[in-house]
């Protein structure tokens, strides 16, 4: 397996270890996208673009990268197995903090604390 087929199997193992779910993504007629749609329910979407440790993505990648965050969606690169842990605590975070600030939702999660 390469180093880079070796980080993204250690995100989808953590995604799908968390609840989130996983997809990898193809783009016909473009270049750049990211490799993977990470979310987790609510949903809180992030795109992931997965390299080699110590690997930066590409200016094609970032230029791609600019347009879907001016779009407003979450982009991420993961180069290491320390990024994919920070990427899952954020997703993580971002889920919980959706459902507290719903009505809805907000009574169950704060059941969890007891």
């Amino acid at each position: 397996m390469t180093p880079e087929g070796k980080i993204e199997a250690y995100l989808k193992k953590c995604v799908l270890a968390t609840g989130g779910r996983i997809r990898k993504l193809s783009w016909i007629g473009r270049r750049g996208a990211p490799d993977r749609l990470v979310w987790w329910p609510g949903p809180d979407l992030i795109f992931v673009e997965v390299k080699a440790p110590g690997k930066k993505a590409t200016k094609q990648q970032e230029r791609e990268h600019v347009r879907l965050r001016q779009d407003g969606f979450a982009v991420a690169v993961v180069n290491s197995k320390e990024r994919v842990d920070w990427l899952v605590h954020k997703g993580l975070a971002m889920a919980v903090a959706k459902r507290l600030a719903d009505p809805s939702t907000a009574a169950w999660v704060r059941g969890l604390n007891g």
